[in-house]
């Protein structure tokens, strides 16, 4: 299951993020994955709990934002939803030569919101 590697690589860079900023720790960690990319989003969700203990990620939310896949006719200009399993075929030429891939393999960090520090005061909070 890779969803296990890419767990791990997601919450060591956020935890290495963390440490470098001085963060107590993550609140929310948003990712951007398409639908290409071959991630099972339960399974991510599952190892992502798993990859966070002893982390200062433990705790943090995951969200995915999914990404169709679409791609691009070169001979004809025409663009098509790919869908699953992926036709790569030009639905009005058919020709399945010079078709560029416009996304659909996107797996990568969003945003991460960190936590709050517990001993700031709320008349300090921004």
């Amino acid at each position: 299951m890779h969803e296990m590697s890419i767990a791990a690589a997601v919450v060591e860079q956020v935890d290495t993020a963390a440490r470098e900023h001085g963060a107590p720790g993550a609140a929310r960690v948003r990712l951007r994955v398409g639908e290409l990319a071959g991630v099972v989003p339960d399974a991510l969700d599952f190892c992502f709990e798993l990859a966070c203990a002893g982390t200062l990620v433990a705790g943090a939310a995951l969200e995915t934002e999914s990404v169709a896949a679409r791609a691009r006719c070169a001979p004809c200009g025409v663009e098509w939803a790919v869908g699953m399993p992926p036709d790569l075929a030009c639905p009005d030429c058919r020709t399945g030569g010079g078709v560029e891939l416009l996304s659909g393999r996107e797996l990568q960090i969003l945003d991460v919101e960190w936590a709050e520090r517990p001993d700031v005061p709320a008349e300090q909070k921004g």
